[in-house]
């Protein structure tokens, strides 16, 4: 195996001032120096600061060309000890058999290592170990990741290589010893010859084992809300385009094409008022009167003439003026067979019209060939756009398809509150499915149709066959409730192995919603389809719907990147709102009034606590608690997302 190549980040606010003061870096290098096994060229000194940490730690990962991450400091109790804060949100695969080995390593020295919290995992292709901060503690620690060759099997595993030698002189010789392990080539190449493609990792439990073979830790990595919201729109492909009518049901969709004015609007010089079409050169006097009844408007208007006309109404040929009925008067009118008077005769002109006076232009409007609307335009139901496309005469327009939403609820205790048949099998009678009739409701609000799956019960064949259903009908799957640590929750297991899915993530740092999970699927003939399994509490999944999953829904019916989020805006807190170690989306009121836009909480915000969304026309996001700061006080300015109509205080 070729050497491996190691980078050190030494995190103390102190050394990040001065330099002189690490001692634990340079310890870690002179170490990796004498072994032979391993090349370090990067070493950086950050203060203990979450956002320095990780940005280091994401580039040497973003790179390709590091082995292995080295942290040292900020792991004990003290208030600025953030390490394992800033890098375990970026673990994909956590490894506790390393954290043991080094805790027991510095146990046989010391108790007090008892009190250091290291973590070690994966991130891309890089091993990422975190050590303490003094010297004897990471010398400690290193002899146990090195001298036992720990780290060397770890780096080739993780390349892709079998571990076929290592595995051998094990079995030959029966000891972890440095000795009866392969030799370590100290020659430096970029790339281990023996490479193997990594294939999909399947991490969740087998479902059809019993209840006590489950994971007892999720192995699925606890990441960032914009880690997570930027998968969500890397993995979601927009729908195909088809052309539709222009009728009121084009609302919600989205242009596929720019839409140029087909003709002129209007086509012909037109009225922008009632009265009546003459000549600029008429005087005032009395006129007889025309109407479309008895006149072509083909036809020059005769001498001593004027037509009747309406707003909008073409003008006849031969007049280039329209006088308002206000400056007219009625003179004579025709009489019936007793002498009621019924269609205007003649009428007064009282003054004397400039020519194009009250009279629209041909294309004053629209010219033909102009850009009225634009490919990405959405199509909104208040209906500005739909009435352009009529306006201009467009009959239909391609547009990108809209997507079908399946909707399905799992678990033997839910109850179809129209059809309630238990699941459970005891006698225990059960609660209300409460996500399904609300995210229908919610959906179809925003114009998507829904296909109703139903309550499915807690067993493989039933999850299968109810999602292969979703599959077939719709565009995009979400579910409830089967994604967090039961011996039933079996989401991830079934997406994993039964449809060779893809677990883009399954934990976020965000409250309510740990443990939303977004996959997709491969299909036969096109792109893989999303799945959304939100968790099984009701506010907890109106929330990650509104967060994760519209954005996708808009992703996938073209709407433009900028537009697929609810907006965001700021707003005074009117009430005093705790911070928690994760981003929590705090359901309010907002209302508007002459000082701007303010947010009320709605009360309690436990995650199964639905009444929480009731009125809640926004959420405030509050960031994750930290030493400095664990509330935010009335009259604080906070961002919110609007999930619904703003209120007038």
């Amino acid at each position: 195996m070729s050497r491996i190549r190691v980078a050190v980040l030494t995190v103390s606010d102190t050394a990040s001032a001065t330099s002189t003061a690490d001692k634990s870096g340079p310890a870690i290098r002179e170490i990796l120096s004498q072994s032979g096994a391993f090349s370090c060229n990067d070493h950086l000194i950050v203060a203990d600061d979450i956002q320095s940490i990780q940005t280091a730690v994401k580039d040497w990962c973003n790179r390709g060309d590091v082995d292995w991450i080295i942290t040292t400091g900020g792991t004990g109790f003290g208030v600025r000890d953030q390490t394992p804060e800033a890098i375990s949100p970026l673990l994909e695969r956590e490894a506790p058999g390393i954290v043991h080995l080094m805790l027991s390593a510095s146990l046989k020295y010391t108790p007090m290592a008892a009190l250091s919290r290291p973590i070690a995992g994966t991130i891309k292709h890089t091993l990422v170990v975190t050590l303490p901060g003094s010297v004897k503690a990471v010398k400690e620690n290193m002899d146990a990741l090195i001298s036992g060759g720990v780290v060397n099997h770890a780096i080739e595993l993780i390349r892709g290589g079998t571990g076929k030698q290592v595995h051998e002189a094990l079995a030959a010789g029966g000891s972890g010893s440095q000795a009866t392990l392969p030799a370590t080539s100290h020659h430096h190449h970029h790339h281990h010859h023996d490479h193997q493609i990594p294939q999909p990792r399947t991490l969740s439990h087998d479902p059809s084992a019993a209840a006590s073979a489950r994971h007892r830790v999720s192995p699925y990595p606890l990441i960032s809300l914009e880690d997570a919201l930027d998968l969500v729109q890397k993995n979601t492909t927009t729908l195909g385009v088809k052309k539709r009518l222009v009728t009121h049901e084009l609302s919600g969709h989205v242009l596929a094409e720019d839409v140029y004015a087909p003709q002129n609007v209007p086509p012909t010089s037109t009225t922008s008022v009632d009265g009546y079409a003459l000549r600029s050169t008429d005087p005032a006097g009395i006129y007889k009167v025309l109407t479309s009844q008895n006149h072509s408007v083909g036809t020059p208007l005769p001498a001593g003439s004027i037509y009747r006309i309406n707003t909008g109404g073409p003008l006849p040929a031969g007049t280039d003026t329209v006088i308002m009925v206000e400056d007219t008067h009625l003179v004579s009118t025709f009489k019936d067979a007793n002498g009621v008077d019924g269609e205007e005769k003649e009428v007064e002109c009282l003054v004397q019209v400039p020519a194009r006076e009250n009279v629209r232009s041909p294309g004053s409007d629209v010219k033909r060939g102009d850009l009225v609307l634009q490919k990405g335009d959405i199509l909104l139901s208040e209906g500005g756009e739909i009435g352009t496309l009529a306006f201009v005469g467009r009959k239909e327009v391609e547009v990108y398809k809209r997507p079908v939403v399946a909707l399905l609820s799992t678990g033997n205790e839910l109850l179809d509150l129209q059809n309630p048949q238990p699941h459970s099998g005891d006698d225990w009678g059960g609660i209300w499915d409460t996500n399904r009739p609300s995210l229908q409701a919610t959906l179809q609000g925003m114009g998507y149709d829904v296909l109703d799956l139903g309550i499915v019960p807690d067993d493989i064949t039933s999850h299968v066959n109810a999602i292969r259903k979703g599959l077939d009908a719709a565009d995009i799957l979400l579910t409830t409730g089967g994604t967090s640590m039961g011996p039933t929750d079996l989401l991830k297991p079934v997406i994993e192995r039964h449809f060779q899915g893809t677990i883009h993530f399954g934990r976020v740092t965000v409250k309510p919603g740990k443990p939303t999970t977004f996959a997709t699927i491969p299909c036969a003939g096109g792109a893989a389809k999303p799945i959304f399994a939100l968790p099984g509490n009701p506010a907890s999944a109106l929330v990650t719907f509104n967060i994760f999953v519209v954005p996708a829904l808009r992703k996938l019916g073209g709407w433009p990147e900028a537009r697929c989020h609810l907006p965001r805006v700021s707003v005074k807190l009117g009430s005093t709102m705790n911070l928690d170690p994760r981003t929590e989306f705090h359901r309010v009121v907002i209302y508007a009034d002459v000082d701007g836009l303010k947010a009320f909480s709605t009360g309690g915000q436990r995650s199964s606590r639905v009444a929480s969304l009731s009125g809640a026309n926004g959420f405030v996001v509050l960031p994750m608690r930290s030493a400095e700061r664990s509330r935010l006080e009335v009259g604080t300015t906070a961002k919110a997302v609007i999930i619904g109509e703003i209120l007038m205080m």
